[in-house]
């Protein structure tokens, strides 16, 4: 297995844990916080996918499926195109209320596409190369695109977690 393969089925069990935790939800179950100030399914994969798309498009050297593609226009947030969620409290979590399942999973598969695109032609030599100089050492393309899986799966489980809880209290 080359380092693309490996970083295809990664990220493609992202897409799974992702879909798995959206599936079938309602945008009240999407929006639905377990308690005060906790986080919504909406807001977690909202968040996982600009990071991801922030951080790979960096990387790659291209444009975020965000601006180039009209997502952020069609989530109609009130935050800046480049806001990606960090530091967010409470009430930048509740302006996800209104977003469907449909368009979490659209933008999502959007962006799973050209990270898909773009790790997958990757090689070995690539992945030494240093992409941010402000950390001490300095991050490599390869901690990088593992930065990005493992928040995403953090998240994705996140977000399975409190499917969970939903789903039995119905």
């Amino acid at each position: 297995m080359t380092s693309a393969e490996l970083l295809v089925d990664a990220f493609g069990r992202v897409r799974e844990n992702v879909h798995g935790a959206v599936a079938g939800l309602s945008q009240e179950e999407l929006a639905a916080r377990v308690e005060p100030g906790a986080n919504s399914i909406a807001w977690l994969i909202w968040h996982l996918t600009r990071v991801q798309d922030d951080h790979v498009a960096e990387v790659a050297g291209i444009e975020q499926v965000w601006t180039a593609a009209g997502w952020a226009k069609r989530f109609e947030l009130p935050f800046d195109d480049a806001a990606t969620g960090y530091g967010h409290g409470s009430a930048e979590v509740a302006e996800l209320g209104g977003v469907s399942a449909e368009l979490l999973i659209g933008y999502f598969d959007a962006v799973h596409a050209q990270t898909v695109d773009y790790v997958s032609k990757l090689v070995d030599a690539d992945l030494p190369r240093i992409v941010d100089t402000r950390w001490d050492p300095p991050v490599t393309l390869g901690v990088r695109l593992i930065s990005v899986v493992d928040d995403d799966i953090q998240h994705s489980g996140q977000a399975a977690f409190i499917r969970g809880l939903l789903l039995r209290r119905m």
